[in-house]
């Protein structure tokens, strides 16, 4: 639900993705604030007076027989919404509030309930999979195996995709929803929740027999710049880079990019194809600091988009090996385009491919070494795969007059 890393915050993934600085300028402009030139010149003439006249008609009948008063704006709005809806999963029409969380996503600035849900074909419900202890789902009494029926105003069936229950439940730190849930599919009941600013999008970093763990839940706009900076806070060599990925919905896609430069230079990362384009190659640019440290990528069912941009990048060049289960499979790209009401619509704008051409979508990034059972031990058995890679020697991450993070290879090489 959510943009391009330092020019414009209008471009997602889903959570965001991009189709990268210059494509800004192609296909969204830089005006966040009023509606696009070509929006606002659409004529009316485009639509058929016949379709008009029903849309019009629509609207009279609800107005004048519908058993309860309805509102103006809530009916175009919720107008709005089923258009978008209908197109594809990821297509949805914003209202400020919805946008401004989408915003904050990208900044980081998020809260959570302290709840993880799958869809239960068998019982036709997403049901909660996990609670936070002392989380404000915790606290409300919600527990594992509740079903959920609505967040918000948004009813949750079998249509909805695991990244969008994640997003619709996630907003702005100090901010409420309201969750529909029940016990076992007897009587419903409405829980309003307070996101709790509990740092979901922080990098977790730790070192674990020289080998740096981290941990990273999204794509935002600063994401290379935070990785480096966490293992500069390890104060210690590395010998090794383990990037869990698990979970990951994706985010800014030019940030993927340029984590992905981090560990190869001057290579193909993903191809994008808009509507208007043809088909276009993003490649990495920047210094590829972690080039001489081993990589072993950690990935779910649950790793979408930027995530599997990423891990098929690196796995394309042999610069990772991929461990867990097969990926998602998100290959579309949503823009956000502004209104000028603070009200958004996100639309799909593009398809990616990884580097070499082959599809994402519906299909996933296949892993090297495949895991299966409690998710639990897996983080052991990819450090056992990378422990096989590394060297005795490593590089300690320093911070030189006060403005680039480097590798220091003085003390400790490779």
């Amino acid at each position: 639900m959510l943009s391009v890393a330092d020019e414009t915050d209008s471009w997602t993934d889903d959570d965001i993705d991009a189709l990268g600085d210059n494509a800004v300028a192609d296909l969204a402009d830089d005006n966040l604030t009023d509606i696009p030139a070509e929006v606002a010149q659409v004529s009316l003439n485009a639509i058929s007076p016949e379709t008009l006249k029903t849309f019009v008609a629509v609207v009279d009948l609800v107005r004048r027989q519908y058993v309860d008063p309805v509102n103006d704006e809530e009916l175009f709005d919720n107008a709005m919404s089923g258009m978008l809806t209908k197109l594809d999963s990821h297509a949805e029409f914003l209202d400020a509030e919805a946008y401004e969380n989408l915003r904050a996503f990208t900044e980081g600035d998020v809260g959570n309930v302290g709840l993880k849900a799958e869809y239960q074909p068998a019982e036709g419900y997403w049901v909660v999979t996990d609670i936070v202890d002392e989380s404000p789902a915790d606290k409300k009494g919600i527990t594992v195996g509740d079903y959920i029926h609505q967040i918000g105003q948004f009813k949750i069936d079998g249509d909805r995709q695991s990244n969008d229950v994640e997003q619709l439940l996630n907003g702005i730190a100090g901010t409420q929803v309201d969750v529909t849930v029940s016990k076992a599919g007897r009587r419903k009941r409405v829980i309003t929740l307070q996101r709790n600013n509990t740092h979901l999008q922080t990098i977790e970093t730790r070192l674990v027999d020289g080998i740096a763990v981290i941990k990273l839940p999204a794509f935002q706009n600063n994401t290379r710049e935070r990785i480096l900076q966490s293992l500069t806070n390890l104060d210690a060599p590395v010998t090794g880079i383990l990037l869990d990925l698990r979970d990951n919905p994706g985010g800014v896609l030019i940030s993927a990019v340029k984590v992905a430069s981090l560990f190869m230079s001057d290579t193909d990362v993903v191809q994008v194809k808009s509507r208007q384009s043809k088909l276009r190659t993003l490649s990495t640019q920047e210094a590829a600091l972690l080039k001489p440290l081993p990589v072993v990528i950690l990935q779910n069912r649950y790793s979408a988009s930027a995530a599997e941009v990423l891990a098929s990048s690196l796995q394309t060049q042999q610069r990772a090996t991929i461990v867990g289960e097969v990926s998602y499979g998100k290959g579309s790209v949503q823009s956000v385009i502004p209104l000028n009401n603070e009200q958004a619509v996100k639309l799909t704008v593009a398809h990616y491919l990884t580097a070499t051409g082959k599809k994402i979508d519906k299909i996933g990034v296949q892993p090297d070494v495949a895991l299966s059972g409690n998710e639990r031990t897996w983080e052991q058995q990819a450090l056992d795969v990378l422990r096989q890679q590394v060297r005795s020697s490593g590089l300690r991450f320093v911070k030189k007059d006060n403005v680039d993070i480097v590798a220091d290879n003085d003390k400790e090489s490779i």
